[in-house]
């Protein structure tokens, strides 16, 4: 199914089980003429930001990308093509097709200039990954995503990495399933279509051959 919305009440709607592959699902229907793009803006790239907690002060980042508008479009563009080099890397993997190269580099340096500024921060219950980021930092919130995206592809979980079956959806998911059935992106949206057009085709099957 081509997904008509990955908005639910205004807010991105989150079916990917993990970061980075919720951040694919930003777009959508990549196998058409007309691919639904929800990154318009940066405002949009921190609306999304938001709505998967990775920041929580989106309206001092859109006064400075107010500030500097011609950043604020880099950091957009480079989001795009983060997004798709991930997009590119877990489709592949999902299928069992090589990941195109071109893809892995890109991912690549993303990760390099994430992890340039990770930190081992300290906290009263002990030591966690943080961020060497100032508050007006535009791209901050892309270094979770590539981290992210490297801790999927080196982890045992990325055989669970699904492609939805719906027609035009692509969207992206962690099959958390005990048997490793999943097929839909959500079985409200793409799954109840499915099983809605299953359920018609059945039906005119039975009265053409009643007929």
């Amino acid at each position: 199914m081509r997904p008509t919305n990955t908005r639910e009440n205004g807010r991105f709607k989150l079916v990917g089980g993990v970061l980075c592959l919720d951040f694919a699902n930003t777009r959508a229907s990549r196998d058409t003429d007309n691919p639904i793009e929800y990154l318009h803006s940066y405002a949009d790239l921190v609306a999304w930001a938001e709505r998967v907690g990775l920041v929580d002060d989106g309206k001092h980042l859109l006064e400075v990308a107010r500030q500097r508008p011609a950043e604020a479009e880099a950091v957009l563009t480079r989001a795009r093509v983060l997004r798709e080099a991930i997009y590119g890397v877990f489709s592949h993997v999902s299928a069992g097709k090589p990941v195109p190269s071109a893809d892995l580099d890109t991912l690549n340096l993303a990760v390099t200039d994430a992890l340039s500024r990770a930190r081992v921060v300290a906290r009263p219950d002990g030591f966690a990954w943080g961020w060497a980021a100032g508050p007006d930092d535009l791209d901050r919130v892309l270094w979770p995503v590539a981290r992210s995206a490297a801790e999927l592809l080196t982890s045992d979980a990325l055989s669970r990495v699904r492609e939805c079956a719906g027609d035009h959806c692509g969207w992206l998911f962690l099959d958390t399933s005990r048997n490793r059935s999943r097929r839909w992106c959500d079985m409200r949206d793409c799954g109840n279509r499915a099983k809605v057009r299953r359920h018609y085709q059945r039906r005119r099957a039975a009265r053409t051959s009643t007929g």
